[in-house]
């Protein structure tokens, strides 16, 4: 696919959350990252693969494009994210950072 580039995201996962949600910021081990509370437990890698996927959807993307690179037993989480480099990292940025206006 041309134009297309991988990126890395830092996601802070918050399982058994009340509430699904992506967005705010946690200074984590990886530096700036991505809040994203989900339902699900943290068993089995359960709150993983629906962060995983609550990523992919908030993103705009199929969940294919999103795969976890480390942190498969933390909360700290790298993801690899496939698309467009620079649209994702915009998409990212207002996510976490929120909007500048």
């Amino acid at each position: 696919m041309a134009g297309s580039e991988a990126v890395t995201v830092a996601v802070r996962v918050k399982p058994g959350s009340s509430r699904a949600r992506v967005g705010g910021r946690f200074d984590g081990p990886y530096g700036p990252a991505l809040v994203i509370a989900v339902h699900q437990p943290a068993v089995d890698g359960r709150a993983t693969e629906a962060a995983r996927r609550a990523l992919a959807e908030a993103l705009g993307l199929r969940p294919a494009a999103v795969s976890l690179r480390t942190g498969a037993a933390s909360r700290d989480k790298l993801f690899q994210v496939d698309g467009q480099g620079s649209a994702i990292d915009v998409r990212f940025r207002h996510l976490r950072d929120g909007s500048a206006r």
